[in-house]
């Protein structure tokens, strides 16, 4: 049985794990509208895949883009949040503006973007809702306040809003990554290690997503948590 074609809206698919998502979602079949602040970061043109610019740092653009994708693509019916980064470091060393631009990011504009978009996906007879937490949402570490918070805040989003879709044809999943290897780590003063088994591949947290949105319609899969086999930070001079 072939799986149902689906129309997916993936944000931060640009680079890291969207990108892979976004890959693995046309390949699949599927069509994919990708959300990235540059457009020309996407060189290689897909009949299936479509580019939408939008900056989630920009809170007030949101709802208006978020209208217009829904009227561009009325097909679409199922959505993947997968973009974010990451800022670690004491709470001293944050300013209030990097306090606020992290949690807007990570979390502020995905709740805005769910509510622009959730009406109409209660409309459809099935619907996917998918959000890319971090192994950082299950437990607080050292130096990751301001990340944890806003992983934590995602979280806690996700768990309330599939309760509240419950009756309706929306299902709400999350994808809880430990370190997976992207560019994510490269402004940062740590990566996962370089040996097999010591991260995580991009593809791995693809494989998730894809095995969530093929589920039925009467299969709802809450959460899912990913690790490497063997957890190594390397710290860089």
């Amino acid at each position: 049985m072939r799986p149902v074609k689906r129309t997916v809206l993936v944000t931060g698919a640009s680079s890291g794990i969207g990108r892979a998502i976004a890959r693995r979602l046309l390949i699949q079949g599927h069509g994919v509208i990708g959300i990235s602040r540059d457009c020309r970061r996407f060189s290689r043109p897909h009949p299936a895949f479509s580019c939408v610019e939008l900056d989630l740092a920009k809170l007030p653009d949101i709802p208006t883009v978020a209208k217009q994708i829904q009227q561009d693509f009325p097909e679409l019916d199922a959505v993947v949040f997968a973009a974010g980064y990451g800022q670690f470091g004491g709470l001293e060393q944050f300013s209030y503006q990097q306090i606020e631009a992290l949690m807007t990011v990570n979390f502020t504009a995905q709740a805005y973007l769910t509510r622009a978009l959730l009406p109409k996906l209660k409309q459809k007879s099935h619907a996917n809702l998918v959000y890319i937490g971090s192994e950082a949402a299950l437990k607080g570490s050292r130096n990751g306040s301001i990340y944890c918070a806003s992983k934590f805040a995602l979280r806690g989003f996700s768990q309330a809003l599939r309760d509240e879709c419950g009756k309706s044809p929306v299902r709400v999943s999350l994808v809880n990554p430990g370190m997976v290897d992207t560019a994510f780590f490269e402004t940062l003063a740590f990566a996962p290690g370089k040996q097999s088994g010591q991260a995580l591949l991009a593809g791995d947290v693809a494989d998730a997503v894809v095995y969530i949105l093929q589920a039925g319609n009467h299969c709802a899969i809450d959460e899912i948590n990913l690790s490497p086999p063997n957890k190594v930070i390397e710290f860089k001079k």
